[in-house]
Parts: C-alpha cells; sequence; structure tokens
C-alpha cells in the first residue's frame, strides 16, 4: 500500500489520470490525499469530482477557497465567474449529489500514524494542532448543516485577522476559514494578510510566508498544502511540502509517493 499526496487539481482530469497512471494508483490498496481546489480554471471540474467522488475511502481530501467558492455559487451567494469554467459542473444532472458530497468533506486531515498534516492552504502560527481541528470541525460542522448558506454568505472578508480563543460566531469561522483555505502571508506576531500574492522573495517587510514563522505544531509532522502556485513546490523548511505546482497555468501537476519521498509530474495539457 502506498500514499499518494497531489496538488491542486482544478479541474485538470486528463493531467490527473495521467499521473495516477505513473505509479499504478489502485484504490483497493492505495490512499490519495488531494490539497484542495480540485474545481476551476481547468476544464474538466466535473469530472475531476465524480472520480474523486467514486473513490470513497480510498481518497482523503481537504477543501480548497475554489472548493468553496463552488458551494457558495450553488447556494446563489455569489456569482459565478466565466475564467472558473463551472457551468459544465453546475449544468449537470448529479450537480447536487456532486455538492451534498462536497461540502461534507474535510478542511483539514490529520494522520497520527503517518505523522502528517494536510490542510489547503496552511496552519496558522498562532495555533497548536489541537486548536487547529477544533477550529477545522467547527467548520466542517456548519458546512455539512442545513444553514451551510449562512456561513457561505458570511465567509468572505479578511477580518479577524489574528486568532483570540474567545472568537465566536461566524467571526471564528471565518478567520479559521482563511487560515485553512486562502491564507499565504503572516505579520511577525501570526497575524494573516490576505492581500499580498507576492513570491517570497517579493513580498514587503515585515510580511513572512505562514511557513516561515515559528509555530506551535509538533516537530514531529509534517505538514502538506496546496493553494500557494507560485512557490511552485520549492523554498519551504524541511518537513513542510508546497503541492501545488500550477497545472491548470500550464505547469505541472505533482503527485508526492509518502512512503519514499519520492515525486512524480505530470505536465499540463495547457502547455502542449
Amino acid at each position: 500500500m502506498s500514499t499518494y499526496i497531489i496538488g491542486d487539481i482544478h479541474g485538470c482530469f486528463a493531467e490527473l489520470r495521467a499521473l495516477l497512471t505513473q505509479v499504478n494508483f489502485n484504490p483497493q490498496q492505495d490512499k490519495l490525499w488531494l490539497t484542495g481546489d480540485l474545481v476551476a480554471r481547468g476544464t474538466s471540474s466535473l469530472a475531476v469530482l465524480r472520480y474523486v467522488r467514486s473513490l470513497g475511502e480510498a481518497v482523503r481530501i481537504v477543501l480548497g477557497n475554489h472548493d468553496m467558492h463552488l458551494l457558495a455559487v450553488y447556494a446563489g451567494i455569489t456569482r459565478n465567474k466565466p475564467k472558473d469554467r463551472l457551468n459544465e459542473l453546475l449544468e449537470a444532472p448529479d450537480v447536487d449529489q456532486l455538492i451534498n458530497w462536497l461540502r461534507r468533506q474535510p478542511v483539514l486531515q490529520i494522520d497520527t500514524h503517518l505523522k502528517l498534516v494536510m490542510a489547503h492552504a496552511g496552519i496558522s502560527p498562532q495555533w497548536d494542532l489541537a486548536t487547529a481541528q477544533n477550529c477545522a470541525r467547527e467548520v466542517e460542522a456548519v458546512l455539512s448543516s442545513d444553514s451551510y448558506p449562512l456561513f457561505l454568505d458570511a465567509m468572505y472578508g479578511d477580518m479577524p485577522n489574528s486568532w483570540d480563543p474567545e472568537l465566536k460566531g461566524l467571526a471564528r469561522l471565518r478567520f479559521s476559514t482563511n487560515v485553512l483555505t486562502r491564507m499565504r502571508y503572516c505579520f511577525p506576531h501570526g497575524q494573516l494578510d490576505m492581500n499580498c500574492k507576492s513570491k517570497p522573495e517579493h513580498a514587503p517587510a515585515p510580511l513572512k510566508p505562514w511557513f516561515d514563522l515559528p509555530g506551535s505544531i509538533d516537530e514531529d509532522y509534517a505538514i502538506a498544502f496546496g493553494h500557494w502556485a507560485a512557490l511552485r513546490g520549492k523554498g519551504t523548511p524541511a518537513g513542510i511540502y508546497a503541492m501545488d505546482t500550477g497545472c491548470c497555468w500550464g505547469g505541472d501537476l505533482t503527485l508526492l509517493r509518502w512512503e519514499d519521498k519520492r515525486y512524480f509530474t505530470q505536465p499540463s495539457n495547457a502547455a502542449k
């Protein structure tokens, strides 16, 4: 049995299948971890969702910001952006089933045996693992409830930008969602900056990538994340794995075989 981690798919279904063929992925034996942003920007979001859902217990995913955006579009909270190429999915006969499955997926995965944590954007330097897990479970509970449109309507926004255990209600949920699905940079004490999208070498002081600030996660755990295609999988400390290598932008789709830390890549069809 092997454990495979794949970065943001973004509707790149053909590349996903080709990458899994490279490693002879067997859903009867292997486990597949996906860093979120299954949909949008690529041409085949519908096929990706159908396939990932069909894998059942062989797959472990986390939701990304584009997955959350899809849920908000479906709920009528925000508009469908043409550049996201979601029309085929939104008009599919099984869209209700796919959306109901998607909104019941986690925003954080933790495996105590593998000592592996996965979140789409990362883990706040202000959180220990127990806090991260508690905050993630709160988001997951409201997403899977009948009141999920209320949460999706309130999730857009950049404040609060600092963790406080006394945060409550929608403000607490918004902070947790921003950490887990949108975060890139933080100020020195861990407050979120939701505006800067530059490469780390061009980021204005005093901003730092979240993974370059001292954190409170047990050093025995590794963290895998997606979201940040501009990193091209490089520049992170030991034990931090940046998996989004920009397939939907003409880069590669990247897979990490966890047991021997070997990487496999599949070039984007858009680059051909």
